[in-house]
């Protein structure tokens, strides 16, 4: 699949804003055989008084700015063209959950995609013995750890409410957890920590997702948003798998990967400051296009 992405996001300021510092995480990812950006830049309106481009530990681009003032608003707009392809998944391939001791043994390392980063509790995942209790239900009858995920995943979607009135970034995972509703953040938060609590490592994934509007109706432009999924490590053979529980999916070539983190603190858009003397509000859109002509 091949996709042409848009990502506009504007700050608007009520005051003088200035003397802040952004980094920003919009752009997708070259992974491998799976996904590969064939072009790709970010506009910054108004112009930063510094810039630069790095990439982070777990090897996701980020593009730094500074600014000494920002009259009345700031907007970054993404562009990028990405070819996507549909992972293949051999779940028969999936180590089974007995042998994650021994597995997480032969993987050891402190690489990057190491899944010894992605095992513990995190700033936004701490332990919760709601979720621990509902993951350990969920996945009774799980023999391999693809089973486990797969079944938290499908119990998540059926249990939980989409609600995109319902929480923001700032909401606590049990806070969604108890009321059972949420965006896709709060999904994958909740997958994160019921997989960690069953001694499974997963990863927070961001990124976007391609949408189809009804039958008959066309799309939207700007319709679309950022989005969140998780990704579960399944033993050495299998590796790193992804499943999407806002949607009960196993990831194909539908999502275009922008970053990997224990949580979204580790992936945000944009992370920074702003000096100003009055507030801020904040909108975005999104546009991914599929270039192929016979898809809808």
């Amino acid at each position: 699949m091949l996709y042409d992405i848009k990502l506009t996001m504007r700050f608007d300021y009520s005051g003088l804003a200035g003397g802040g510092r952004h980094a920003i995480r919009v752009l997708p990812q070259t992974l491998g055989v799976h996904q590969r950006m064939i072009a790709g830049h970010v506009d910054v309106d108004p112009v930063p008084r510094e810039r630069s481009a790095r990439t982070d530990f777990f090897g996701n681009p980020v593009t730094d700015c500074a600014f000494d003032a920002i009259p009345d608003d700031l907007v970054y707009t993404a562009q990028a063209r990405v070819e996507r392809f549909a992972p293949v998944h051999v779940a028969a391939d999936s180590a089974i959950l007995a042998d994650m001791a021994s597995e997480l043994e032969a993987a050891r390392t402190l690489l990057a995609p190491s899944p010894a980063h992605f095992l513990n509790a995190s700033a936004l995942v701490p332990p919760h013995a709601g979720v621990r209790d509902y993951a350990q239900k969920t996945t009774k009858a799980a023999h391999t750890i693809f089973d486990a995920a797969h079944a938290l995943n499908a119990a998540l979607h059926a249990d939980m409410r989409y609600d995109a009135e319902a929480t923001d970034v700032d909401t606590p995972l049990a806070e969604a957890f108890e009321a059972r509703h949420g965006v896709c953040q709060d999904f994958s938060h909740i997958m994160i920590a019921g997989l960690r609590h069953l001694g499974i490592p997963a990863a927070y994934v961001s990124g976007y997702l391609r949408t189809i509007p009804p039958k008959g109706q066309p799309r939207l432009e700007g319709a679309d948003a950022m989005h969140a999924w998780v990704s579960a490590w399944c033993g050495t053979k299998i590796g790193w798998v992804e499943f999407d529980p806002t949607n009960d999916l196993v990831v194909a070539a539908d999502h275009i990967v922008v970053g990997y983190g224990r949580d979204y603190a580790d992936v945000p858009p944009v992370r920074g400051v702003i000096r100003t003397a009055g507030g801020q509000t904040a909108t975005q859109a999104v546009d991914v296009l599929p270039l192929d002509q016979d898809l809808p």
